[in-house]
């Protein structure tokens, strides 16, 4: 009987040292990396908007990349002596059998970390987001009432709310009524956007509003628009340009944000505490205009409290405050993740210098 059992556990050992770990660990770690980047890459944006709030310098360090490494080693020491026949006096003992086993397991994972500075930091935050990838947004069923108010701050001369900074102003009522329309117009599918090719091999981005077999109130829609914006009703299409005033009547100057200016809007929005206000480590919000007409076009909904929240999108602590977000705000959730994106779409994806720092987790 002991030599069975001797032999199985043998065998245990050494099916032990065959078993592979690498296929099991994929799913476990895309999903852990996966949820500790994005919540990381969260906290991080929202605390540099508070950050921005009180004049504070932002940063921001993206995970360059992610190298998991596992060993797993197993060795099995096994001794038997058996004798048949005999006494346990003239031979001290019947049988005897020695089982030694040993294993070691590391997770040894290596994170490049890269801080966006220099010509990066200039590309992925301080340049304006070209008005072409504004309106693909739209063509791509991304919400007008969302995109327009948060990246296009003046469009023909119809300027949006500024929360902060020197140009702080209320927002225009033309120009949310534009924002209104234009989300009308795409509801009913009646925007297009197209890019033409041009010999100098500059391409052109243009915008076309059907106006044939229309609803009437599209129609209707269609010319309030074209009133407000100050352009030729029925053109054949559009042209886009950067700017604030349009140059002729078939233009539209579309007077972009860059992902640092949106993320200073969203900052003059964030609810601070008011004893920062008092002792001057802040401004104050906008005060211009109604408080009816603030709250509703603001932007985000960013919330402090001396205590930690219980039900939060995201939360950081900053000042011996903590910032969040609730996570029944749908609103300012999707304002929150639109940021995000345009993170994406204006990175400038340079990792040539890579690795710049890199720590051994574990």
């Amino acid at each position: 009987m002991r030599k069975h059992a001797a032999l199985f556990v043998l065998i245990g050992f050494l099916l032990a040292g065959c078993t592979s770990i690498g296929p099991k660990s994929v799913p476990r770690d895309r999903f852990d990396y996966n949820k500790a980047i994005s919540d990381s890459w969260k906290e991080q944006t929202l605390l540099n908007i508070v950050k921005l709030r009180y004049a504070d310098m932002p940063l921001f360090v993206e995970v360059a990349s992610i190298v998991s490494g596992y060993t797993l080693e197993s060795s099995v020491n096994l001794g038997a002596a058996f004798f048949d026949g005999g006494s346990a006096t003239e031979f001290g003992t019947a049988d005897s059998a020695t089982i030694g086993g040993s294993g070691k397991y590391t997770d040894r994972p290596t994170i490049t970390y890269a801080p966006i500075t220099g010509g990066n930091f200039n590309k992925t935050f301080m340049t304006p987001i070209p008005p072409s990838a504004l309106l693909f947004m739209l063509q791509a069923g991304w919400p007008a009432e969302l995109v327009l108010p948060m990246t296009l701050e003046a469009i023909n001369g119809q300027r949006a709310q500024l929360s902060a900074g020197i140009r702080q102003r209320s927002g225009e009522e033309s120009y949310y009524r534009i924002v209104e329309l234009f989300s009308l117009l795409q509801r009913g599918g009646v925007v297009g956007m197209r890019v033409i090719k041009k010999e100098s091999g500059q391409d052109s981005t243009v915008i076309v509003i059907r106006s044939e077999n229309v609803p009437a109130e599209i129609s209707a829609a269609s010319a309030e628009l074209a009133s407000l914006l100050g352009i030729r009703q029925g053109a054949d299409e559009y042209t886009i340009s950067f700017g604030e005033v349009a140059k002729n009547d078939t233009e539209l100057a579309m007077l972009t944000r860059s992902t640092l200016a949106i993320m200073v809007e969203l900052a003059g929005q964030v609810r601070v505490p008011t004893a920062h206000v008092e002792e001057g480590r802040t401004i104050s919000a906008l005060s211009e205009g109604s408080a009816a007409d603030i709250e509703q076009h603001r932007l985000i909904d960013i919330h402090s409290s001396a205590d930690r929240p219980t039900d939060a999108f995201v939360a950081v602590k900053y000042r011996e405050y903590w910032f969040w977000i609730d996570d029944r705000d749908f609103k300012s959730k999707r304002s929150f993740a639109y940021l995000m994106l345009l993170f994406s779409l204006t990175e400038s994806g340079g990792k040539e210098g890579l690795p710049l720092v890199t720590i051994p987790a574990g």
